[in-house]
């Protein structure tokens, strides 16, 4: 199955009439008129200060919309003045210029025909001539003439260097009329103000400009760019010697150079530095971190150094005889493991539970809510994720809620309104997939727990860790199990398999690829062979095209027949490795989509069309909505007139304009990254050796471990084999544990 791109194409006409103006994004929908073509095409894309009557260079590709036929994407364009008559007079009439309507611009060109533009510019006064302009509307007209044009020119000499209309979009949003200025004197400062405008756009401008390769601004903005690079990859800090390699590498500059740069930063306070270790002395191992990732470290250490040296705020409690209580309850008795874990929670301030599926973690929480609810504790549930909130909440019979919404966030003070200075009102926390909290998310929620409440942490330390920067959780077990370790903090691993008593093949082959098995666990070639009593099965796929069919046999035929309670669009989740490829998510969701939704009305957004009853994620935080990054929902309704959807999260119905689309992707396939917290009732993983760059051990076993009660594999065993076997997933390098020793 080969996937070809579109030909790029340039179109060159006129501007003849806007359809729809996003003015936030400026994207565009509009009628335009070809050179040598009588008949009029419609454009699409991003047109900032593009106006009707202009001449436009467009450049970019031929589509074809299933309802309003052929279209032309716009990717770039260039734009002239008109110069003739007719085209003047729609410059002028579009409502461009303030004080200037469809009468005026008529008049104004009657007067000055082919001349008008330069009579604007050099000699308007004679604006008084024309009948009904007197001097108040000359002067205005002449402003917002003024204004626009030095708009325009901003655009074009931003596109001379190479910055694309969106980004082109944002400088001027960001600096009005200062920002070709901006440009000429601190190319790098935007980098660092403008979400979407890089290191290397600034650096190709500032190059292009005539910086030079050793320009302190330059390695100062290069070394600052390689922090947030490897910011990304999970790091909140770096050795001195490998921050000083990566710039280096980056900027093709004097190592030397970049060491004293490094020294600058740092005694400007724009890096912080950490002398080297005991343990490592040598030079080039001090430890650099960005100011806001030594922070959010700090705050989580003061946090829980400060917990666990205030005494608690509960209630007495007998300990050993509320176990008994909770085993009478649940009716039968707790292993010595999970009786140790509730004693901890209930004696400690801070205490950690980890263990992998079928441990028995849901059988403590449970015990542990009854217990406190039974003495009028004020217990409150907290999770990462929507969906993890809610499963936690239906596991203990309590309600639990998402970090961020515990925590309150207050869009207009761009922070959480339970902080340090207003904690939470609240006696025990209990902080369910805590392997997924980041440095700063960890921050907000540690520093808002009052000083006498109980903390309990609870995760799989196995799973993959956080999207975002940091190692939180096993970061504090780190802290607290070292040999000689200070920090009074129990951590309860939970090894024993108790669900179904160990006869769930989910639960069994998840411990095997933790213990490094690489045994292949029930599989078959056909479909038709699977057991479909079985609650795991490894279908064999011979290529990539073939694990695409298989996969999509198995959400729209197999489990239908079998599992007929099983929605394959609600309960079935395809999670993959990649996102591009045969096998990868864009292309299971174009497929799985015309499979399972084919027609109907539909809106296009910049990741694809989206039709009633699509099910979506959102990608990123939106505080207004309501919605975090990795929320999964479906779409009830779109509208193509004004190209708004409306769609139901969990209940939390959303409606999205053209310019929030880019929120938004088809979730029939996500990664596995993604599904972090989520659990499903169906889970189908493609498995190939294609994927060799993220198959690690720790993203099978997350994936597997996301199936409530089916999970499929399907795929190539040896890369099954080579997953299993790559248990060295990449290493994050942190600070917390030394900010944790430092003050227990």
């Amino acid at each position: 199955m080969a996937f070809s791109s579109p030909t790029t194409d340039t179109l060159t006409g006129v501007l003849e009439r806007i359809i729809f103006l996003n003015e936030e994004t400026h994207f565009t929908i509009a009628e335009f008129r070809p050179e040598g073509r009588d008949e009029k095409v419609t454009i699409t894309g991003p047109l900032p200060g593009a106006q009707c009557g202009e001449t436009l260079h467009l450049r970019g590709t031929w589509t074809r919309h299933a309802q309003h036929g052929e279209q032309f994407k716009v990717e770039s364009f260039k734009a002239e003045l008109p110069s003739s008559v007719y085209g003047i007079r729609k410059y002028l009439g579009s409502g461009l210029v303030p004080g200037i309507g469809k009468v005026y611009a008529n008049k104004i060109v009657d007067a000055f025909g082919t001349d008008t533009f330069r009579v604007l510019s050099e000699e308007s006064a004679r604006l008084r001539g024309v009948p009904g302009i007197g001097k108040v509307r000359a002067a205005a007209i002449k402003q917002a003439w003024d204004d626009q044009r030095a708009l325009r020119e901003i655009h074009i000499f931003l596109q001379t260097y190479g910055v694309t209309t969106a980004q082109c979009v944002k400088l001027v949003r960001r600096y009005g009329h200062e920002a070709r200025q901006i440009l000429l004197s601190e190319p790098y400062r935007v980098a660092r103000e403008i979400d979407g405008i890089g290191f290397k756009t600034a650096d190709k401008i500032a190059i292009n400009l005539g910086y030079a390769n050793d320009a302190a601004p330059r390695i100062d903005a290069g070394l600052l760019f390689s922090m947030e690079t490897l910011q990304e990859e999970g790091h909140t800090a770096l050795r001195e010697a490998d921050l000083a390699a990566h710039a280096t590498q980056l900027l093709e500059t004097s190592h030397d150079r970049v060491v004293a740069r490094i020294a600058a930063l740092v005694e400007q306070k724009q890096l912080i530095a950490h002398a080297p270790g005991v343990e490592n002395p040598l030079p080039g191992s001090a430890l650099i971190q960005l100011p806001h990732n030594d922070r959010a470290e700090q705050k989580i250490a003061s946090a829980i150094v400060r917990l666990t040296k205030v005494a608690s705020g509960l209630p007495p409690i007998k300990t050993d005889a509320a176990v008994v209580w909770a085993e009478q309850k649940a009716g039968f008795e707790f292993a010595e493991q999970q009786r140790a874990a509730l004693r901890h929670a209930l004696l400690s301030k801070v205490s950690i539970l980890t263990g992998g599926p079928g441990t028995g973690k849901t059988t403590i929480l449970r015990a542990l809510v009854e217990i406190l609810r039974a003495k009028k504790v004020r217990v409150h549930l907290a999770a990462p994720t929507g969906r993890a909130a809610q499963r936690l909440a239906e596991t203990t019979g309590g309600f639990a809620s998402t970090i961020h919404r515990l925590l309150k966030y207050d869009p207009a003070r761009g922070g959480f309104t339970a902080n340090d200075s207003a904690p939470l009102a609240t006696d025990f926390l209990v902080v369910d997939e805590a392997s997924m909290l980041d440095t700063r998310l960890a921050a907000a929620l540690f520093q808002a727990i009052p000083s006498r409440a109980h903390l309990l942490l609870v995760g799989d330390t196995d799973q993959l860790p956080s999207v975002g920067a940091g190692n939180v959780l096993k970061d504090i077990i780190a802290s607290a199990t070292a040999t000689d370790a200070t920090l009074s903090l129990p951590v309860t691993r939970l090894n024993v398999i108790y669900r179904q008593k160990g006869q769930s093949q989910i639960v069994t082959t998840a411990h095997a690829i933790n213990g490094g098995d690489p045994s292949l666990p029930p599989s078959t070639p056909d479909l038709h062979s699977i057991q479909a009593w079985s609650d795991l099965t490894f279908v064999i796929a011979d290529s990539a095209e073939d694990c695409l069919a298989k996969t999509i046999a198995l959400c729209t035929e197999f489990v239908p027949k079998h599992y007929p309670w099983f929605d394959p669009k609600r309960d079935v989740q395809v999670l993959a490795p990649m996102h591009k490829g045969v096998a990868g998510v864009g292309n299971f969701n174009q497929q799985l989509q015309a499979a399972l939704n084919p027609r109907g009305k539909s809106v296009r957004g910049p990741g694809g069309e989206f039709r009633a009853g699509d099910k979506v994620i959102q990608l990123r935080n939106n505080y207004d909505k309501n919605l975090f990054n990795g929320d999964i929902g479906s779409i009830k309704e779109v509208s193509p007139e004004d190209a708004t959807i409306t769609a139901d999260f969990d209940g939390e119905i959303s409606t999205f304009d053209r310019g929030e689309l880019s929120d938004l992707a088809l979730a029939y396939a996500i990664s596995i990254h993604k599904s972090q917290g989520s659990e499903y009732p169906v889970v189908i993983v493609p498995l190939l050796k294609a994927h060799f760059m993220m198959l690690q051990r720790n993203l099978l076993y997350t994936a597997i471990t996301r199936g409530k009660k089916k999970v499929f594999l399907v795929g190539e065993p040896a890369a099954y084999a080579m997953a299993v076997r790559n248990s060295e997933s990449k290493l994050r390098t942190t600070h917390l544990r030394a900010k944790i020793a430092a003050l227990a």
